[in-house]
């Protein structure tokens, strides 16, 4: 039987520029309680760039958490009070240089809902016209491009390891019967 969880108390742990973390005690299963650590975050983006000629434009770039580069899709964080489909826009434009003609939204999801607030919105884009990118200060990023059946291939084979990425790959791929 599944019990809602009550919360007695909120403890602030740390506050910082792109998340908070905070620990919630709450009610478990009638008189018992339990500690619940949860980052909040504002939710992001990340979109599905599809070319005419079937390529998803995608980017590399070195990822701490991993010590290594990772391939991705763009994607980055919604600004506060910011709506998901203008960020998605503007994400797309300073990681890729790309503006979309069309863009849809596939489906919106919590990147680890065991401990983070953190949800994202992950458009799929069509109708590209290239420009210039706008990357952040901080960011360096490769842009390149894969036939959609080579991404998925590389999903299948555990070398896209972002999930995300993986997510979009592969609705990508059912949406176009790829």
């Amino acid at each position: 039987m599944i019990v809602e969880e009550k919360t007695i108390s909120t403890e602030r742990i740390y506050e910082g520029k792109i998340l908070n973390l905070r620990r919630d005690l709450v009610t478990v299963r009638g008189n018992k309680t339990a500690y619940r650590e949860i980052i909040e975050h504002n939710g992001a983006v990340a979109v599905a760039a599809l070319k005419e000629d079937g390529k998803m434009i995608m980017v590399r770039q070195f990822r701490k958490v991993a010590e290594k580069a990772v391939l991705e899709i763009p994607a980055g964080k919604i600004e506060k009070g910011e709506d998901p489909y203008e960020a998605a826009v503007r994400e797309l434009q300073e990681e890729t240089g790309y503006t979309a003609g069309k863009m849809e939204l596939l489906a919106s999801f919590y990147s680890s809902i065991g401990y983070s607030t953190e949800k994202i919105c992950l458009y799929l884009a069509a109708d590209l016209t290239p420009g210039d990118t706008d990357f952040d200060e901080s960011e360096a990023i490769d842009i390149e491009e894969y036939d959609l059946k080579d991404l998925k291939e590389m999903v299948l084979q555990g070398k896209i390891e972002d999930a995300k990425s993986i997510s979009a790959v592969l609705m990508a791929c059912m949406k176009l019967d790829v």
